[in-house]
């Protein structure tokens, strides 16, 4: 056990990204903000002098430079776009204005007529150049909108023309690019203000928006990506501090923090040992899918304690594995642990795929383990029979856990959260409340956790917003678990073996499903492919060898 100290601990701060110029820290890239932070930081800005002209004229230079890349001219030649009252309106107006000048045919539409006096400038300007504001429906012949509506901030609910703007385009079916935030969505919460454009792409201004990284935001938004326009670093420090509370995971930070490279004497012993404890005759493929992503971490010593009719099963998938038989029930369940069975000595213990809900007594053992306890599915639904009190009295221990429900667990483990629709929110008081890192799985996962154990009121929350629907599949929960216990034998903060896992396991069915398509990325073929990444130094090549 005292080689293995590190159970708890924050994910550490983000460095220099290896690519990024010195001057654009990779926390930057990864920091999320609310809308009143991203107001203020701006607000920094151009009390230090940005002109708010050249920064419009900026960033819509690197909107349209990024939109030529995404959307070239040859097959999208005729450009629609819609302009809000605002500054995301004159936003829109300049990259209209840059389009025209590079050829391209531009239609404009202006739903409201009282503009911003910069965004109505800009809005004089265009029709110098001839080029006029025509009605939403000659909109219909282009090949691609540009949504300039509404940007960061929104509040009211949208309603009349421009509410009737967006249900018309989108019936349409044509691409859809929005800047900053598509019109309509709450830019903290993700919630759909009356309504809501249906993005193909978003381009994310400056920082990336709390709203843009929800479950709710997600069918709207499309593919989201972050427009670097370089905010001063101290500027965002003025607002946010040292030690920002909200995180977008970078996968290709996250993958930085797997255990690559190893001492050249080192061995076995000294490369963790997880302890899995899983299975039952109904869900036996549940015990070796996470055995399988337990491998694929590398950890050095793996033992499986399933029910004694499984244990031939899991030497057939994973004849390295060291199989603990345990009694069963009548039903085929885990009854008990082996009597001499020591948990002191494993590094972490990996709970609860396939363990049905007769193994109760297996549970409530190991919530009393000193080790560090990743606690799954049915080690959920019978935490929530048992009481998440438990939780508490481990971290008082300071025994660290990780537990990593659906929405459906989150439910039954806490039911006086179950009527908010903000996943952050919720994952960040149930972490505040019981002291555990909270890995809420979904389209968006969310890992909250305590930080710092001195200072309970202080969670840091980390978004995983690159995911893949392919994971939608029995059995690729137990991969994920599987894979987290056994970064977290191998001396990561339990924090980090969360992070870096739910990335890992994200990229790998994102690469998957890219040429096998969704229907394609079956769990075994996962857990299989976790191992791929891991043979390129580079870490921009890190996917391309699969």
């Amino acid at each position: 056990m005292k080689e293995y100290p590190n159970y708890t601990g924050a994910a550490p701060v983000p460095t220099l990204n290896l690519g990024a110029t010195a001057r654009t820290p990779q926390w930057l890239n990864q920091v999320v903000v609310t809308a009143s932070q991203m107001r203020a930081i701006e607000t920094l800005m151009f009390e230090a002098g940005m002109p708010v002209a050249a920064l419009m004229e900026k960033v819509a230079g690197l909107i349209t430079r990024r939109l030529e890349q995404i959307y070239p001219a040859d097959r999208y030649p005729k450009v629609g776009v819609l302009v809000g009252p605002g500054h995301n309106g004159g936003d829109a107006l300049v990259v209209a204005r840059e389009l025209w000048h590079r050829g391209r045919k531009v239609k404009v539409c202006v739903p409201l007529e009282k503009l911003k006096d910069l965004t109505a400038a800009h809005w004089q300007y265009l029709q110098n150049l001839e080029i006029a504001a025509v009605e939403l429906v000659e909109l219909q012949t282009c090949d691609l909108i540009v949504d300039g509506l509404f940007g960061f901030g929104l509040e009211r609910e949208l309603a009349g023309v421009v509410a009737n703007t967006i249900d018309v385009v989108n019936e349409w079916g044509i691409p859809i690019l929005s800047i900053d935030v598509p019109s309509g969505l709450h830019t903290d919460t993700g919630t759909v203000m009356g309504t809501a454009v249906r993005s193909d792409r978003t381009l994310c201004l400056g920082l990336w928006k709390r709203g843009l990284l929800t479950e709710v935001a997600a069918p709207y938004t499309g593919q989201v990506e972050r427009i670097d326009f370089d905010i001063p670093v101290r500027s965002v420090e003025a607002v946010l501090g040292n030690a920002p509370d909200l995180w977008r995971i970078d996968p290709v930070w996250a993958l930085a923090q797997l255990p690559r490279r190893r001492p050249v004497d080192v061995h076995k012993y000294r490369v963790g040992h997880l302890l899995l404890i899983a299975g039952s005759k109904r869900y036996g493929g549940a015990a070796i899918l996470a055995a399988l992503g337990a491998r694929a971490s590398g950890i050095g010593m793996l033992s499986v304690a399933v029910p004694t009719s499984l244990g031939d099963a899991i030497l057939a998938h994973l004849p390295e594995a060291l199989v603990i038989s345990c009694p069963e029930t009548s039903s085929g369940a885990i009854a008990q642990l082996p009597a001499d069975l020591d948990l002191t000595k494993y590094q972490a213990i990996a709970c609860g795929p396939g363990l049905s809900l007769d193994a109760r007594a297996v549970v409530d053992l190991v919530l009393n383990a000193s080790c560090p306890l990743v606690l799954d599915a049915d080690g959920l639904n019978l935490l929530a029979q048992i009481g998440v009190e438990r939780l508490i009295q481990r971290h008082q221990a300071q025994y660290p856990t990780v537990i990593t429900p659906h929405w459906g667990e989150f439910c039954r483990l806490f039911p006086q959260l179950a009527s908010s629709s903000d996943r952050i929110a919720v994952a960040r008081t149930a972490a505040a409340e019981t002291g555990a890192i909270i890995l809420l799985k979904g389209a968006r996962t969310t890992i909250s956790f305590q930080p710092t154990p001195t200072q309970p009121s202080s969670i840091q929350t980390w978004i995983n917003a690159e995911s893949s629907p392919s994971l939608a599949r029995g059995g690729s929960g137990d991969v994920l678990t599987g894979a987290i216990g056994g970064l977290w034998a191998q001396d990561l903060a339990g924090s980090v073996a969360a992070i870096a896992s739910t990335a890992w396991h994200a990229q790998t069915a994102l690469k998957l499903a890219s040429y096998r398509t969704d229907m394609g990325v079956d769990p075994v073929t996962l857990a299989q492919n976790l191992l791929e990444p891991g043979l390129r130094r580079q870490l921009s090549d890190i996917w391309d060898i699969i």
